[in-house]
């Protein structure tokens, strides 16, 4: 299985949706540091918002196969720049969690991941509650 590091902003479901790829029970735990697994590797959301910090993510980015710009389907805005995706040697996937949220606004979510350079080929589209769309980017991650 490819390693996948997840990215996006404080509370976009990174760790959640780590709790579930890996078939844990969710539970809200917030993430205080870089979290490196087997197979995932789990960043706080402050690594993405906070420019200081952002030097932490291209240093880890290298130690994954796959890095995972994550966007809650009901987020107010996007961390991530436009084009930000076309300097990273890596394959970049876009994540939309939270789809089954009430409020969730996913052609939005969407948009600002093509935006960022992500490919329609590779946007998923996961709850991590429900489980919907997690067999999809573990299959990807198999390939």
């Amino acid at each position: 299985m490819k390693k996948l590091i997840l990215m996006g902003r404080v509370a976009a479901g990174k760790t959640t949706l780590t709790q579930a790829l890996k078939g844990e029970q969710l539970h809200y735990c917030k993430t205080q540091y870089i979290n490196y697994m087997d197979t995932i590797i789990d960043t706080p959301g402050e690594y993405t918002e906070v420019h200081t910090l952002a030097a932490a993510l291209a240093v880890y980015s290298y130690e994954a196969d796959v890095i995972g710009l994550v966007v809650s389907a009901n987020e107010p805005f996007c961390v991530f720049p436009p084009n930000c995706t076309h300097h990273v040697n890596r394959d970049v996937i876009g994540i939309i969690s939270g789809i089954d949220k009430e409020d969730a606004n996913i052609p939005l979510a969407e948009r600002w991941l093509l935006n960022c350079g992500v490919q329609k080929e590779k946007l998923f589209y996961v709850s991590s509650y429900t489980r919907e769309g997690l067999d999809t980017i573990i299959d990807y991650l198999n390939k």
